[in-house]
């Protein structure tokens, strides 16, 4: 499934420790793209308008099965630049949720 990547073009870079660890993003604006990127992604995943997404809704509630959640968390690494946990999606179960869990890992405060 071909995802309309154009607005996300600008994709931040990632600024690395001295382990070569990915550790902060340079973008402050990292934490909208992601939760723009999920919104775009689930609306086109389940055939509904992005306005029609609710962030703090559980995916599970828009019908996504154990695949498409884990194809979505594969898609969302690739985008990333990095690979995720495919059961992310079950501990973080919104967008809300999961796109501040990502903010705060990519801005250095957890230290996974």
């Amino acid at each position: 499934m071909e995802i309309q990547n154009s607005q996300f073009s600008q994709m931040s870079e990632f600024s690395h420790s001295s382990s070569g660890k990915k550790s902060a993003w340079k973008n402050p604006s990292a934490t909208a793209e992601i939760k723009a990127w999920l919104i775009s992604h689930l609306a086109q995943l389940v055939k509904i308008d992005p306005e029609e997404v609710d962030v703090n809704i559980p995916f599970n509630r828009y019908g996504l099965d154990s695949s498409a959640a884990i194809g979505m968390t594969g898609d969302l690494g690739e985008w990333l630049g990095y690979q995720l946990e495919p059961t992310i999606i079950y501990n973080y179960p919104t967008i809300e949720a999961l796109v501040e869990h990502l903010s705060e890992y990519e801005c250095g405060v957890r230290s996974e």
